[in-house]
């Protein structure tokens, strides 16, 4: 499966939408079958394991687990600049940010994840102030 096959299929997008509405437990989950199922192709597989790795510490946010949403968001930092080793350009057009720039946001997660609890209220809590996407 091509990264930009993947990025277009129904399960990924359903995971964007989620994560974009704070259900990040449920984004994990979407991307999680779209991992297992890149074993092929390496670049997909870092890019769906960072962003379930991201999801993985909006969940730590939420739940006040500072110290686990650290852990998360550092190894998908880390992740995401594997990617790199590939090349930018396989991902043209495939996201709403350079994977450099999702990889450098998740380095901040690390740092401090506290302070992207930036929204409290009735329903689901989302953690971070920008979306995932566009995707073509």
């Amino acid at each position: 499966m091509s990264v930009e096959a993947g990025l277009g299929s129904e399960a990924f997008l359903w995971g964007v939408d989620l994560f974009n509405h704070g259900y990040y437990w449920e984004a994990h989950e979407a991307w999680e079958a779209l991992w297992q199922g890149a074993k092929a192709d390496p670049q997909s597989r870092l890019l769906y394991k960072g962003l379930i790795l991201l999801a993985a510490s909006g969940v730590k946010i939420r739940e006040g687990k500072q110290e686990a949403a650290k852990r998360h968001a550092a190894r998908a930092a880390a992740t995401l600049r594997q990617i790199s080793a590939f090349s930018e350009v396989t991902f043209a057009g495939a996201r709403g940010m350079a994977i450099s720039e999702l990889a450098e946001f998740a380095t901040a997660v690390s740092k401090s994840p506290a302070a992207f609890e930036f929204w409290r209220g009735p329903g689901h809590q989302v953690v971070f102030k920008w979306l995932l996407g566009p995707f073509d």
